[in-house]
């Protein structure tokens, strides 16, 4: 009787548990029809990023992504359609969502997730040395940056991610590196291939604060990874949120899927609902 009574109430929990995870849900794309977003509350089409032909470290921003290299593969997806990077585009192009309206940045300290499935081998489909399925700032990765990224080691790539502060003049960018501190996860030879689906979550706490009290976690496959914690000076990406960008799939080949961002970190059982049923998410489509 007990036993059946667990049972009625795990079932009666379920529902509930997976209506507050779409309730936390900021941002989500789905990949299922169109390159696109599905809900937000900020702008739901890509923009391209692209290397100004003339002016060195400048950058012309447009509307619109790179047809021939993106596109949606009906079916492939781990819930439904997915988007598959096919080539890596010209001029160093990069897709972005806007982050504005999009994630829960908040001045004074915020905390979100990010959560997306990919499927590629890292090893033998990328073109280029480094990969960022993930890149969120408003200037670069070192420079007040969130990511995950795989690097150019040999003979097979290990998997990163960065919660990197801005610059200041007392606080100078930091280098990517094991032998000093720096702040990032470090996967050796994740093991990734293709026809593989792998759930990725990245959670941050306590950023913008001012205090040095944040934190980042790498989830892979629902198992906490690793964890970034500052040290010398607090976890201050300083966004000009007008230009900060989600950007996605930087020289990455492969599939991405069941893309999101939540107003606060994930918990374990948030992960395990995503993992269980991928497309849970799918409801915000209708909203």
């Amino acid at each position: 009787m007990r036993t059946i009574l667990l049972g009625v109430l795990l079932m009666s929990a379920a529902p509930r548990d997976e209506e507050e995870l779409r309730k936390a849900a900021t941002f989500y794309a789905s990949f299922d029809d169109a390159v696109k977003a599905d809900f937000g509350g900020g702008e739901l089409t890509l923009s391209t990023r692209t290397n100004h032909k003339t002016e060195k470290g400048q950058y012309v921003f447009e509307k619109g992504y790179p047809e021939k290299s993106f596109r949606i593969s009906e079916g492939r997806g781990n819930a439904g359609g997915a988007l598959e990077a096919v080539d890596v585009p010209p001029d160093n192009a990069r897709i972005f969502f806007p982050a504005k309206g999009n994630i829960a940045h908040r001045k004074g300290g915020w905390s979100a997730a990010l959560s997306v499935w990919i499927s590629f081998d890292p090893d033998t489909q990328l073109k280029t040395k480094f990969c960022d399925p993930i890149q969120i700032t408003s200037k670069s990765a070192g420079n007040g940056g969130l990511w995950f990224d795989f690097n150019d080691a040999k003979p097979a790539r290990n998997m990163r991610m960065g919660v990197f502060p801005s610059v200041t003049e007392s606080r100078p960018m930091i280098k990517e590196s094991r032998e000093s501190w720096s702040p990032m996860v470090w996967v050796d030879s994740p093991g990734f291939h293709v026809g593989e689906w792998h759930h990725i979550v990245m959670n941050w706490h306590n950023l913008d604060t001012g205090r040095n009290d944040g934190r980042g976690q790498l989830y892979i496959d629902g198992k906490l990874i690793g964890e970034i914690k500052d040290k010398d000076y607090p976890l201050t990406m300083d966004w000009d949120l007008d230009k900060a960008g989600i950007y996605i799939a930087i020289s990455y080949i492969g599939l991405m899927d069941e893309l999101a961002l939540f107003n606060r970190p994930l918990t374990d059982a948030d992960i395990a609902i995503l993992r269980a049923n991928p497309g849970v998410l799918s409801a915000l489509k209708k909203k």
